[in-house]
């Protein structure tokens, strides 16, 4: 993901945060968060950083309390409300290592959340679970999806985590919540030499606060050292193999962890399919036509209500037209938003993507470019809130900071402006609406301090158990033909794919009985189904 003020259109850019707090924002034309001050470390308690440790910390064991709410850099809000029947949240930290070259060196501690499964008798083991981001905080995510994996507790400890780097496992932190208000208003798509400059040293800004707040975390923050993480975390548990549920970037994660470790997957479940064969810019490409294949689905379904859409145009051509016109007008003069903040080109670019995340956003989002036409913001600055991780009361989450420090220490990609000059015509003609935000995006590393491991990830797993893979037609966010991409990448026999022909990012959460008997079948019975299994 990038970490432009476009930054929320990015190749790794997660759902369960951003349409978690939309819910909450729309409702108050904020974002969700507790009113009191809190601040890292404060829902768990304790410092991340520690040279306490047990001499194998494979034996470590967990100190399980009832958790408090989140912290201001898991996204805030209350203490997890009890699941069905009144069982309980419980948090936890667990220590890994900071340098996994240097096993008997400093420990960082990583923030663990678990429900425990209901039939004690014929549990299976703990479900380990990534939302995605990268940089989406487990301890906020895992509870807020619950009710979607009720059945899957029936015989798993569901269980999250807040990956290195994010939220309160040593999260990174970078600019202050006023620093990043200013950051995120910026222009991403400059016209002329001083708009490019103003945003190149946007970037540079960004990159320093990182290094000067958190540069002795920024080399190890990275998807491979996650899954080192999860490996662990298998064994503190007590599971003789890794049972995993990944969405979006989790996708790449667990790829990665099946990558490294093949013989310990059990049964996992890969939703919301990254491509891993994909570099940054063909991510940022594949992402720009997904995002616009979600809006002219959305404008399409304008059109069929006739009167009662209240956008102009009688074709979804022409509501394109009138969405290109109107962030053109805020290229050139952003207007009112929320208090004293007004809504700019790059704000209303985020709350449309951030919309298209869920056909349930629909709605919001053909208000929301009314309400701006007729010169009120707010509605879509604060779905660009949502997506950049603030609440209502101007605190940011470390949502942002940790997407772009575990993207830039993954991906070697380092673009100069002329470099990304040359590759913004292919973008305009992939999306007039998302397309140059996207390829401006390509400078994201640019300017950061710690240089990148690879490409592309390597996801081949031979040996592993299956994995079953569920792409969504109409995913904007990472788009279908990843799902293909990662089967074959993982390799002959382990990964299974079936397709679900859908709105939105990702499938299970979609409802779908087809998705969700096919999942819950395999991660609950062991029963893989059929290769092409179609879902609509």
């Amino acid at each position: 993901m990038s970490h432009s003020p476009s930054s929320a259109l990015s190749v790794r850019r997660a759902p369960a945060l951003a349409a978690v707090t939309a819910v909450a924002l729309l409702a108050a034309t904020g974002c969700s968060g507790d009113s009191g001050a809190s601040s890292p470390g404060s829902s768990h308690g304790g410092n991340t950083r520690s040279t306490d440790r047990p001499k194998d910390l494979a034996t470590q064991r967990l100190q399980w309390k009832a958790c408090k709410a989140p912290s201001v850099a898991e996204g805030g809000g209350t203490a997890p409300s009890p699941l069905p029947g009144g069982a309980r949240w419980e948090c936890s930290f667990m220590k890994a290592p900071l340098d996994y070259a240097k096993p008997d060196g400093d420990t960082i501690d990583l923030a663990l959340i678990r429900a425990k499964a209901r039939d004690t008798k014929q549990r299976i083991g703990s479900l380990i679970f990534n939302f995605g981001g990268p940089g989406g905080s487990g301890i906020t995510g895992l509870p807020s999806f619950a009710q979607d994996y009720e059945k899957l507790r029936a015989r798993y400890d569901l269980v999250s985590f807040d990956p290195r780097g994010v939220g309160d496992s040593d999260g990174v932190k970078c600019e202050s919540d006023r620093q990043l208000d200013a950051y995120f208003a910026k222009d991403s798509t400059p016209d002329t030499p001083a708009e490019v400059q103003t945003f190149t040293n946007g970037l540079a800004g960004f990159a320093a606060a990182c290094e000067k707040n958190s540069g002795s975390s920024l080399p190890y923050v990275g998807t491979t050292n996650a899954a080192r993480d999860m490996e662990l975390m298998r064994k503190v548990l007590g599971d003789s193999k890794l049972y995993y549920f990944g969405i979006s970037y989790g996708t790449e994660l667990g790829g990665v962890y099946a990558h490294l470790y093949p013989k310990s997957v059990g049964r996992a479940v890969f939703d919301a399919v990254v491509d891993p064969t994909q570099n940054s810019e063909q991510g940022s490409l594949g992402q720009a036509k997904g995002f616009q294949l979600a809006l002219d689905n959305f404008e399409k379904d304008c059109i069929a209500r006739g009167d009662a859409c209240a956008l102009p145009g009688t074709t979804p051509k022409e509501i394109e037209g009138f969405i290109t016109k109107l962030l053109a007008r805020l290229d050139k003069r952003p207007i009112a938003g929320i208090g004293d903040r007004k809504l700019t080109q790059t704000q209303a670019t985020n709350g449309i993507a951030q919309a298209l995340y869920s056909k349930d956003f629909w709605p919001y989002l053909e208000q929301g470019l009314d309400e701006a036409d007729g010169g009120n913001g707010a509605l879509l600055l604060a779905l660009s809130d949502s997506m950049n991780g603030r609440d209502q009361y101007g605190r940011y989450s470390n949502l942002q900071a940790a997407n772009v420090a575990i993207n830039c220490v993954d991906s070697k990609e380092r673009y100069t402006v002329a470099q990304t000059e040359a590759k913004l015509p292919e973008f305009r003609k992939a999306s007039p609406v998302f397309g140059e935000f996207l390829g401006w995006g390509l400078m994201s590393c640019t300017k950061w301090p710690v240089p990148g491991k690879w490409s592309t990830p390597d996801v081949s797993a031979t040996g592993s158990a299956p994995i079953l893979i569920v792409g969504n037609t109409g995913d904007p966010a990472t788009p279908y033909a990843g799902a293909r991409a990662m089967a074959d990448a993982l390799g002959k026999g382990v990964g299974t794919e079936i397709t679900y022909h859908g709105q939105g990012h990702g499938s299970y959460d979609s409802g779908n009985p087809c998705v969700q008997g096919a999942v819950n079948g395999y991660l609950l019975n062991g029963k893989v189904p059929p290769a092409g299994t179609v879902c609509r």
